[in-house]
């Protein structure tokens, strides 16, 4: 099993880059990071990178690009300038993937409903992402890049459990088009493990390894921030559990990508906060996969 770094980790380091990120992660041995498209923008825009720079890094480097994390709010779109917006984000991050050398883009869900006056049913959440990703895949085909649904562990998220998302990878059925994993969101409301045991691993895409407070599901208070260092001190989370059922189920990624995002670890330096985040995947393989 390989291991993966996602940005989350320590996006909000004192001086964090996305370069630096690269190099941290090759020095501390991840095979794969998840560029989060909130840091890239970010050093974008500040030119402190450029995307060609960045797919010439990755090109005489061990590390690779596992996923661009994420085209966010992708669905429930309610006019065509909404539903067109979408498709043009797409169109650059597939520009994007291609010069980086990166095969799978996270897509995740819509929020905050009712703030838009607005209250869909499941059902009709389910077929309106059926219908974007449809198109969506589309466009990714040509280039052999994957869609990755992650749905999101929250209240007010349109697809927040992990049955609702594989209700809508089956109803796609297409090769290219899976979901994203993470144990926090599938247990922050509630996802049912018999749903899990039952799947298909082949259509998860990404695992991402995190532990957490003992919190209420759904509560307002349990939210990403309280994620943790897997079995650290108050881990709630079963975490051979996880493993063995896509073990069973047939999980096929290869990859165990680590993402946290909690508020502490931000004071950590980016290089002790990268280094920490290998050791710690590097031993929940050993221990569990």
């Amino acid at each position: 099993m390989k291991i993966g770094f996602n940005e989350a980790n320590d996006r909000f380091c004192k001086g964090h880059t996305v370069m630096m990120d690269l190099e941290l992660c090759e020095k501390y041995g991840f095979d794969y990071i998840d560029i989060q498209s909130e840091c890239l923008d970010r050093d974008l825009a500040a030119g402190l990178i450029t995307i060609e720079e960045m797919g010439a890094w990755f090109q005489c480097h061990h590390l690779k690009m596992l996923s661009y994390n994420a085209l966010c709010f992708f669905n429930m779109k309610q006019t065509a300038a909404e539903k067109a917006a979408v498709m043009a984000q797409l169109d650059e991050i597939i520009h994007r993937c291609n010069v980086l050398g990166c095969k799978m883009i996270v897509v995740v869900p819509s929020m905050d409903m009712a703030e838009r006056g607005l209250q869909p049913t499941r059902r009709e959440i389910r077929e309106d992402a059926v219908a974007v990703l449809k198109e969506m895949v589309k466009k990714c085909e040509p280039y052999g890049i994957k869609l990755s649904l992650e749905f999101c562990g929250a209240p007010a998220m349109t697809i927040n459990r992990f049955e609702d998302a594989y209700a809508i990878v089956e109803a796609v059925d297409h090769p290219l088009v899976g979901l994203t994993l993470d144990q926090y969101h599938f247990y922050a409301m509630a996802s049912a493990w018999d749903a899990l045991e039952k799947a298909d691993g082949k259509k998860i895409f990404v695992w991402h390894l995190n532990g957490t407070e003992d919190l209420p599901c759904g509560a307002p208070y349990n939210n990403d921030e309280k994620r943790m260092w897997p079995d650290a001190e108050g881990d709630c989370l079963d975490q051979k559990r996880y493993a063995d059922t896509l073990k069973k189920i047939g999980f096929e990624g290869g990859c165990c990508t680590i993402e946290i995002f909690r508020p502490e670890y931000y004071e950590m330096t980016q290089e002790e906060n990268v280094k920490k985040s290998a050791e710690v995947t590097r031993a929940h393989v050993a221990k569990y996969c």
